[in-house]
């Protein structure tokens, strides 16, 4: 597969192009995306990408600053293709001299994209056809021809001799992938071949091609006649060989055993079929020959199922919240869904997730680990990684949902503040202001005291003395009328409650006063 990398800042453009190209029927595969020059030069480097599609104007280092940096580096060839929403010829001009394959102006056409695409994978193949190669290079060229079914009938006798293929020789096809989840672990072509050297005897050998990051292709290489069971045991065998010492979980996905060098196509594309299966079935090596009569599920988990899940989350239920995912992924295996239909299904929840944070006025920023999960493929996971990693994206979504009900919270109680000082006067009560906010009257007690560090009682009977204080020094109004103006019934009440606060009877207050204004006028 040659690998591309795309570079664009807009993330729905990187999305569209997953979409839009069957990359498959190419012989190509999205290795990564990048949103800015230096991002996807980064990448670059560590990708090593056949095919660079890249924007013109990004942020940070543009699209031809990128092509000059690729250009002066030493172990990067890749073809370029620009796409640009910019009518001006003279970045073409610019791009043309520094090797680009192709300009391309937005909006993108998907037949101009994918004959440019198939321009460039035959400018690549015919490169490293006519290229000096070394020994190595050579060999995986040619075990990529062989899986792919591009071997000349009049080439195969050659190829078979360099393999070391005879008459006797049954061979296999294993697809080889590396489950490490969200840890972005980099393995190299040069590990896997070094720990399969030590494996290889007289009996069988193998060779491998690097498919994608992580993921490559076995071709095992029986020696001699072996039954069925134990080229299964020697695949597993395989297996945990690969996982300890790579100390990771491993999948393989085998084809059936072959015994003519043109039917290992078929046997890859029965490796590609039997890993749609990885969900499906247990343990890390799946078959063909033992998945091939059983169907997958292809279809999303339904609505009513997700929002269960929502709930637990906005109820801050982690015990129901643990079950329901629990059931979900038991639910993923023993219905034997695909991996696209494992995809949707989450897509599904963390879809309807980000829906209810958008209406609590959240955004997708305030969920980054669920975000990263939509973003990925399946590739490199297995269930028990899946769960794990999801689980975990829902308490960061858990927490971040609490957060926002608080922020809300805290903008109501500012409301419910500003009707306590504008209806003071009036009788109101805790009860009577919960029931007005349609809140429960204990919680909105407790969230006035969280927010304003003292109870309801006690700031609405400051409010009134403050407001009683002031009409005693402005007014001649009496106790009574006092009272009445600052939404107390009964005038005894408010002499106590004043004096309590005051520390002085209302009319030694108002006594004071003018003793004080008497000894001013002297």
């Amino acid at each position: 597969m040659l690998k591309v990398l795309l570079v664009d800042d807009e993330m729905y453009i990187r999305k569209g192009m997953h979409e839009l190209i069957d990359w498959h029927s190419l012989g190509m595969e999205i290795a990564g995306e990048a949103e800015n020059g230096l991002e996807a030069l980064n990448k670059a480097e560590c990708l090593h990408p056949d095919v660079i599609i890249t924007d013109i104007r990004m942020p940070i280092l543009d699209g031809l600053e990128l092509i000059r940096a690729v250009d002066k580096s030493p172990t990067l060839e890749p073809v370029f293709i620009i796409i640009s929403g910019y009518h001006d010829f003279k970045y073409a001009q610019q791009a043309i001299r520094y090797g680009v394959q192709d300009y391309i102006l937005k909006p993108i056409d998907d037949e101009e994209m994918t004959a440019t695409l198939q321009k460039a994978a035959n400018l690549i193949q015919n490169k490293r056809k006519h290229a000096f190669l070394e020994e190595g290079q050579a060999s995986r060229i040619m075990l990529k021809d062989m899986i792919k079914g591009q071997i000349r009938k009049e080439d195969e006798i050659r190829y078979a001799e360099m393999l070391g293929i005879d008459h006797q020789t049954s061979l296999i096809i294993v697809l080889f992938e590396l489950q490490t989840g969200s840890e972005h672990r980099k393995v190299t072509l040069h590990q896997v071949n070094e720990i399969l050297h030590s494996l290889a005897d007289h009996r069988f050998n193998l060779y491998v091609i690097e498919e994608q990051l992580g993921r490559f292709a076995l071709i095992v290489l029986l020696k001699e006649p072996s039954p069925k069971q134990r080229v299964v045991d020697k695949i597993k065998w395989i297996q945990n060989m690969l996982s300890d010492h790579l100390g990771a979980d491993v999948g393989l996905y085998a084809g059936t055993l072959i015994d003519d060098m043109s039917d290992a196509p078929r046997s890859y594309a029965e490796a590609e079929e039997a890993s749609k299966h990885k969900f499906a079935e247990h343990g890390s090596v799946v078959h063909y020959a033992e998945v091939k009569d059983k169907a997958l599920y292809v279809f999303n988990i339904n609505q009513e199922e997700v929002d269960p899940l929502i709930l637990s989350l906005e109820e801050r239920n982690r015990e129901a919240r643990h079950e329901i995912v629990h059931d979900m992924f038991n639910k993923f295996h023993s219905r034997r869904f695909s991996t696209q239909a494992v995809t949707g299904s989450l897509l599904r929840c963390i879809t309807g997730i980000l829906a209810v944070v958008h209406e609590m006025g959240g955004t997708d920023a305030g969920l980054q680990k669920l975000k990263l999960l939509a973003e990925q493929g399946q590739d490199g996971w297995n269930l028990r990684l899946l769960k794990i990693a999801f689980l975990t994206a829902l308490e960061e979504a858990e927490e971040y949902i609490a957060q926002l009900r608080m922020e809300q919270s805290k903008g109501d109680i500012n409301k419910i503040k500003r009707y306590i000082d504008s209806h003071y006067m009036e009788n109101i009560s805790l009860k009577s202001i919960a029931a007005q906010f349609y809140m429960n009257p204990v919680y909105l007690g407790r969230l006035f005291r969280k927010s304003y560090n003292q109870y309801f009682n006690e700031y609405l009977l400051n409010l009134r003395v403050q407001e009683a204080q002031k009409l005693l020094r402005q007014t001649d109004l009496r106790m009574y009328e006092v009272a009445a103006r600052i939404g107390f019934q009964n005038a005894d009440y408010f002499v106590t409650q004043f004096e309590k606060i005051v520390n002085m009877t209302p009319t030694a207050y108002r006594n004071l006063l003018k003793e004080d204004g008497q000894r001013g006028a002297q």
